[in-house]
């Protein structure tokens, strides 16, 4: 069995080297560095972790509790989460709460017990039990995409800014009567959400008709109720916002079953972008999240915590993207004009 001893002889270094080289404890020269790892691959040496964390009371793992794994939005938080934690040497152990508060307080217990250094946290609309948890214990948590108030590390996108300009863009195509689908109840996102959309009525000078809000909390068959609720009312809306990714599916699925036509029957405008969504007739207009930006700062905010366990708390809000497409009625973007002979070949 290849040894830590063998691989400081075969790079010319010493023991100690190759454990700095390893656990990451002490600076490397490039040079230095490289002759241990090609040793490491040259003999085909195995790092023993277990021993390493209980020498160094790390793991150097990361927990990650995120409900709807399934989801687009979910699954890219997740890739970004996934390759920040590995640039910075850390796996990850994963687990779905199902937005389950009580699911969610197990598998953190869970996640917990496994000796994780930290943990990234997606919390549920009713997140206080899983919180106190954490807390007692002093775990290192960031909490991504739903805030849970003041006093810890926290990553999200911006959400009341976008839904008022996509409110706004609808109204200034002379839309008066626009609907909400909204999400989960008790969730930040819902919430903010919910404001973006009432300030981008105020600013337009358009009531708030409680009758054009229905929740679709947060999920496909929800969104599809509410929809069929909003087209139920006296005076249906000629608009529609869909609140994330999951919940325009439901929606559209709802105004199939009516043969309503987007965009000329009823407008349609999303939060949330994902990968089919400009394949759609018509193509959706969105709000686009920075998913896997979203995940890659959770990593780094507890990286952080984890070096300065003292310092203050953060909350990260990080910009969304206007994604202009036809759904909303407006006329398909022209297609950019070809570069001209000087732009091609410009003058040295």
């Amino acid at each position: 069995m290849t040894t830590m001893a063998d691989v400081a002889r075969r790079a010319g270094v010493s023991v100690a080297t190759v454990s700095h080289v390893l656990n990451g404890t002490r600076p490397v020269r490039p040079g230095t560095r490289d002759a241990v790892l090609g040793a490491i691959d040259a003999l085909g040496y195995t790092h023993n972790t277990l021993a390493r964390s209980l020498v160094t009371a790390r793991t150097r793992s990361i927990g990650l509790a995120v409900s709807a794994i399934s989801n687009p939005y979910f699954t890219e938080i997740l890739q970004g989460v996934e390759a920040g934690a590995l640039a910075a040497g850390y796996s990850l152990l994963l687990a779905d709460p199902h937005d389950d508060p009580h699911r969610e307080r197990t598998v953190v217990q869970l996640l917990h017990e496994r000796r994780v250094d930290g943990m990234i946290v997606a919390p549920s609309a009713e997140p206080a039990e899983m919180v106190a948890y954490l807390a007692r214990r002093e775990v290192p948590t960031v909490f991504l995409d739903r805030l849970v108030g003041d006093g810890h590390d926290q990553v999200c996108a911006d959400n009341t800014g976008p839904v008022r300009q996509l409110v706004e863009h609808l109204a200034d195509r002379g839309h008066t009567r626009i609907g909400l689908v909204a999400g989960l109840p008790g969730l930040s996102t819902t919430t903010e959400r919910v404001q973006g959309y009432r300030e981008g009525l105020h600013a337009r000078g358009l009531p708030f008709a409680p009758e054009l809000l229905a929740s679709g909390n947060s999920e496909a068959a929800g969104a599809q109720d509410a929809t069929r609720q909003l087209l139920a009312a006296p005076a249906p809306p000629t608009a529609l916002v869909t609140a994330n990714n999951a919940m325009t599916i439901g929606a559209l699925r709802a105004l199939r079953e009516r043969g309503l036509e987007v965009p000329r029957d009823i407008a349609l405008a999303c939060f949330d972008d994902f990968s089919w969504a400009d394949l759609f007739t018509p193509r959706l207009t969105v709000i686009a999240q920075p998913s896997r930006e979203i995940g890659a700062a959770a990593v780094r905010l507890l990286l952080a915590r984890l070096e300065q366990p003292d310092r203050p708390p953060r909350t990260v809000r990080l910009p969304c993207d206007f994604v202009h497409r036809t759904s909303c009625g407006c006329p398909e973007p022209a297609p950019a004009a070809p570069p001209s002979a000087q732009e091609r070949n410009p003058t040295p």
